[in-house]
């Protein structure tokens, strides 16, 4: 992407006697591209008092001429403004990132305080003005060019009231096909201050002392892609190039698995032990490897905690601790166009904590990213049935079954969309834990994932799901390394989205397995009488309840992709139940049809 840098001299509108407040603007100034704006501020330093996240709190608020829309965006203390490459721990840049939705001249205008704890607090008159508060100046950002493509012309990925999430710029809706391990994804030895703050004990004693390299991925870097400190990052770098390459596009990973957590090597803070100072270097590194998340269209999936440690920042509730965590997360990394907010992995918070935490993450966040939070296994019901219709939560993240991702998909849609806010049915996790999604090398068929998980979820009307791959195999949940060890499953799962995004407004349809007789198991999705997507997970011979009318009859590869087929019946001809004949071969196999008036 092209930075174009600028100087801005602002009035400050400090207490102070009137000084220019001097702002350094980056970025593409176009639609949908990450605008930073970095205010030369107090010198201080992670470890000084007063305490830089704390005690200032830093915010602007961006205005669309005309007073359109107004964002409220925080911004963060960015140390000499180079820490990802310098590891600095001190400095005077104070830096604030932006997304713009439309073009046009946008106002912007900064806020900084401080006094003790202010950034705690919700109140904007709270504390008092400091340094480049009041500091004001315009962007004028141009419509994105269409030929430019990639990625961030989609724009941003946004709950729109229905079980999908769409992409702002495009108008493209969402399905999920992606990777829940390893949860600790950012346990990757480049980055600074990281390492196994407790080896060889918890859940996992027999990985011992580990942190990620990801070396097999290093052949995935390309030249032109980022890295830092003189060519670190190429192992994570290269990781997400191939799962991108694969079709996957949402990566789960934890920002804090300390306090009894599994690994134990992953944090924000300057030190496992701290929890109100952040490691500004270590946050810039990730920073650059979730930009490049962006470029490839890959969704942060950012799970906050889990269930060892989610009571562990002060109690289950808005603590002070974790406001001020999650302050710097909403701060560092809302701007990123495709994220879902989770909060916490196995989570034992009460329903009253859940909406309050929720609520906090909403106010913080200019950008509405969707919120959820995940369950226990098997233990989904319990999980979400004190938050449906609540104005904060989108979405499920289930830990269950796979033969009941399906049955899960139309119940929590029906649940949902009954208490007035429809959520978006994602399947993130894959009993029994120590296999969970097996390597190619274990089950080269992955037959139940790709049966059940996958296709149960998505004709049931679900979002999506991410994989999980156990504890017990090589390239694990905590200790993967290559992302090739499911290289078929990232295959047979890009096949099912193609197919989706090829030939279903999925968006518009509603599962019903009612209408499709004969063959075992068999699950339907439907658009009224007009279309419909069949799944037969043992093959076999299906007759479908139809409308008036002529259809035709295709079948879909769900092991292989490719075309449609054609099987013994080419079409058929309503009212009534009809017969659809047989898949084109390997009668015996799971098949899809697409049957349409």
């Amino acid at each position: 992407m092209k930075r174009i840098p600028a100087f801005l001299f602002c009035v400050s509108m400090a207490a102070a006697p009137p000084a220019s407040a001097k702002v350094r603007i980056e970025g593409e100034l176009s639609r949908w591209s990450r605008v930073t704006l970095t205010f030369d501020g107090p010198q201080t330093s992670e470890l000084a008092t007063p305490n830089p996240f704390r005690d200032y709190r830093f915010s602007v608020t961006f205005t669309r001429a005309g007073g359109a829309k107004s964002y409220t965006v925080p911004g963060y203390f960015a140390a000499d403004g180079n820490a990802a490459g310098t590891s600095a721990q001190e400095g005077d840049q104070w830096r604030v990132h932006f997304v713009p939705d439309a073009a046009g001249e946008w106002r912007f205008r900064a806020s900084f305080r401080t006094g003790q704890d202010v950034a705690l607090s919700g109140d904007p008159n709270a504390g008092r003005p400091d340094a480049f508060d009041g500091a004001s100046g315009v962007l004028r950002i141009r419509e994105r060019n269409p030929k430019s493509g990639g990625a961030r012309a989609k724009g941003l990925l946004q709950y729109v009231g229905g079980h999908h999430f769409r992409y702002a710029g495009t108008g493209e809706y969402f399905l999920k096909g992606g990777a829940d391990s390893p949860e600790n994804f950012l346990a990757y030895e480049d980055f600074d201050g990281t390492y196994d703050a407790d080896a060889g004990s918890g859940s996992y004693k027999e990985v011992g002392t580990f942190l990620h390299k990801y070396a097999p991925h290093v052949q995935d870097w390309r030249p032109g892609d980022p890295t830092w400190k003189g060519g670190k990052g190429k192992g994570i770098i290269g990781a997400l190039n191939y799962l991108a390459s694969k079709g996957v596009n949402s990566v789960y990973f934890l920002t804090y698995n300390l306090d009894g957590g599994d690994g134990r090597d992953t944090w924000m803070w300057t030190d496992p032990e701290t929890r109100d100072r952040f490691d500004v270097s270590k946050l810039e590194q990730w920073e650059i490897v979730f930009s490049h998340m962006d470029r490839l269209g890959i969704m942060l999936h950012v799970v906050t905690q889990e269930t060892e440690n989610d009571d562990k920042l002060d109690g289950f509730g808005l603590s002070p601790i974790r406001k001020l965590y999650l302050r710097e997360l909403c701060a560092r990394f809302s701007h990123h166009l495709a994220l879902i907010w989770n909060l916490g992995e196995e989570n034992d918070t009460p329903d009253a904590g859940r909406k309050e935490i929720a609520r906090y993450i909403r106010s913080l966040d200019a950008y509405q990213h969707p919120i959820t939070v995940h369950s226990h296994n098997n233990r989904q019901q319990k999980t979400y049935a004190g938050l449906y219709g609540d104005p904060f939560f989108e979405a499920t993240s289930i830990q269950g079954n796979m033969e009941n991702y399906n049955a899960d998909a139309i119940l929590f849609r029906r649940l949902s969309a009954g208490a007035g806010r429809k959520w978006a049915v994602f399947g993130d996790e894959q009993p029994p834990a120590h296999t969970g999604v097996l390597p190619d090398s274990v089950d080269p068929e992955h037959d139940a994932p790709r049966i059940q998980a996958l296709w149960g979820n998505l004709i049931g009307g679900g979002a999506g799901v991410e994989w999980y791959f156990g504890s017990k195999y090589p390239h694990m949940d905590i200790n993967l390394e290559d992302f090739r060890s499911r290289d078929r499953m990232w295959d047979q799962t890009r096949h099912a989205l193609d197919f989706f995004r090829r030939y279903l407004p999925f968006w518009e349809m509603a599962p019903d397995n009612g209408l499709v007789t004969g063959a075992r198991d068999a699950r339907a999705l439907a658009k009224g009488d007009a279309l419909f997507a069949v799944q037969l997970p043992a093959g076999g011979e299906a007759s479908l309840k139809l409308g008036a009318g002529s259809y035709s009859v295709r079948w879909y590869n769900p092991r292989a992709g490719g075309a449609l087929q054609n099987g013994t019946v080419a079409s058929v001809t309503g009212p009534g139940v009809r017969s659809i004949g047989l898949p084109p071969r390997d009668t015996g196999k799971d098949w899809v049809a697409l049957v349409k008036r």
